[in-house]
């Protein structure tokens, strides 16, 4: 468990080549796909999602307004977030409390965006992500979450945007939730995609970004899909 504190920043530390940097839009299988990667090449796992979750818990959890960009940043001065990279310990804690379950509360993930959205704590929490993974004891970390391959790590040497069709999207994440209907999945995600989409474009490969469009593919298929470019790109053999 890693303790990244926004007060702490410093001037722009990286270590590109050990980023393997996967973008994509909601409902791609970003996490997963990642978490399966890393395992198979004893690489760490990072879940840049996690923490602008966590920060908008820790802004409600004080009371304040996600949508009021100064309550937000005000709240990242402090903002005692600690994370792990070990792709099979998906603990959050901020401070001493555990968060790894409240994050993903649908009040949260309603707040996110407002979070996100805001230009100095994106730049701030970013710059916190690259001296995690330089700091890191792992040969290479999977980095997964929006805007990855083009402005948190775009010199790494593997880039790749994860996608899927829209209606495949949706009737996956249905199926992670019990009790959720497709067509009401759908709506979230496309409402979630907007609203990131004003932020970040998370739909279109950059340069130099390799796509791997899961749409016809299951979960198995997915993972050595990534795996393969991986392979082609910096020789990694898989575990």
């Amino acid at each position: 468990m890693t303790d990244i504190s926004f007060s702490a920043a410093e001037a722009h530390v990286t270590d590109a080549h050990k980023f393997i940097a996967i973008d994509g839009p909601a409902g791609s299988g970003k996490s997963s796909v990642s978490k399966a990667v890393a395992r198979r090449l004893g690489f760490g796992y990072l879940d840049t999602g996690s923490a602008y979750r966590a920060l908008a818990w820790y802004v409600l959890d004080r009371g304040a307004d996600t949508d009021d960009s100064a309550a937000v940043i005000a709240a990242a001065q402090d903002f005692p977030v600690r994370l792990g990279l070990d792709p099979d310990d998906r603990t959050v804690l901020v401070g001493d409390v555990e968060v790894t379950e409240a994050i993903r509360d649908p009040r949260v993930s309603g707040a996110v965006s407002g979070v996100a959205r805001v230009p100095e704590v994106r730049a701030q929490v970013n710059e916190l992500f690259r001296r995690l993974v330089a700091e890191s004891s792992y040969p290479a970390v999977v980095v997964e979450g929006r805007d990855i391959t083009t402005v948190v790590a775009p010199d790494a040497p593997v880039r790749i945007l994860l996608t899927a069709a829209p209606e495949v999207r949706a009737a996956r994440r249905a199926g992670e939730l019990a009790g959720e209907n497709a067509a009401a999945v759908a709506a979230a995600l496309h409402k979630r995609d907007a609203s990131d989409s004003a932020v970040v474009d998370f739909l279109n490969a950059a340069e130099g970004v390799e796509v791997v469009d899961s749409t016809e593919l299951d979960f198995p298929q997915t993972i050595d899909a990534v795996l393969t470019v991986i392979e082609r790109i910096q020789g990694a053999p898989r575990g």
